[in-house]
């Protein structure tokens, strides 16, 4: 069994390699479902961990509509990821009418080269599953990342191991979604997967002394300004145990 954790910062990222995880995917605005994250913090998680290293493609948050101008800097940010040395990238985009936009998606494996391929959770917002897992594996992805098209991988385990039958040993799904302690094994023995997806945060004070409550940084809808939700090296490695 491999363990993906879903980091948002180079600590997390650190964390999760100290608890044993087999990978991080590293991302941006995890709030938003994770976007492209900056060059700084690939280049020093490329330097500092010996893990792989998979880095979202996503310009926005929203959907997964992308006009000209966002492909070319999706185009830009799977060059860069891969001249900064990581594992691999995690790609996504559909159609209007809901299917994968293959011809997108193949230019971004084309500007990959000898990356990793993970097809992110666009797919859990595309019209037809079977057809969807057969339009990623067109594409030449060697993962595909997943909630079974539910709001969490667990109500998606039935929905998981279809494709997991589906795409045999042409693709590995990669459940992901409101996975944690208490219900990965069950995740794991309905589905059969060898690999998860999963967040391992916990909250973290603040180290400001002084803090400021008249004024907020984000949106109506937000997390409490201090405090910083960072990866667990020991929840990680308590996910290890229980998957070993």
């Amino acid at each position: 069994m491999k363990l993906e954790i879903c980091v948002g910062s180079v600590v997390s990222a650190i964390n999760a390699q100290a608890g044993g995880a087999d990978r991080v995917e590293l991302c941006d605005n995890l709030f938003e479902g994770g976007t492209t994250p900056s060059y700084g913090a690939i280049k020093l998680c490329a330097e500092r961990l010996s893990i792989g290293i998979m880095v979202i493609i996503r310009p926005r948050g929203g959907d997964f509509l992308f006009n000209a101008d966002e492909v070319q800097v999706m185009l830009d940010d799977v060059k860069m990821a891969g001249d900064l040395g990581v594992q691999g990238v995690v790609i996504g985009a559909l159609k209007a009418n809901g299917h994968v936009d293959v011809e997108l998606c193949k230019r971004l494996v084309d500007a990959a080269g000898d990356l990793d391929i993970t097809f992110h959770r666009a797919f859990d917002m595309a019209v037809d599953y079977e057809q969807a897992l057969e339009d990623v594996i067109d594409i030449g992805c060697s993962r595909l990342l997943t909630s079974g098209q539910e709001i969490s991988a667990f109500e998606g385990a039935e929905r998981i191991a279809q494709m997991v039958e589906q795409a045999g040993d042409r693709l590995v799904i990669l459940p992901g979604g409101g996975i944690n302690a208490r219900n990965m094994q069950k995740i794991i023995d309905i589905t059969g997967v060898s690999e998860l997806h999963m967040s391992a945060h916990v909250s973290q004070a603040s180290g400001m002394d002084y803090q400021h409550a008249a004024a907020f940084m984000g949106g109506a809808l937000r997390k409490e300004e201090f405090s910083i939700s960072v990866a667990s090296a020991e929840k990680v490695g308590q996910l290890k145990q229980i998957m070993s």
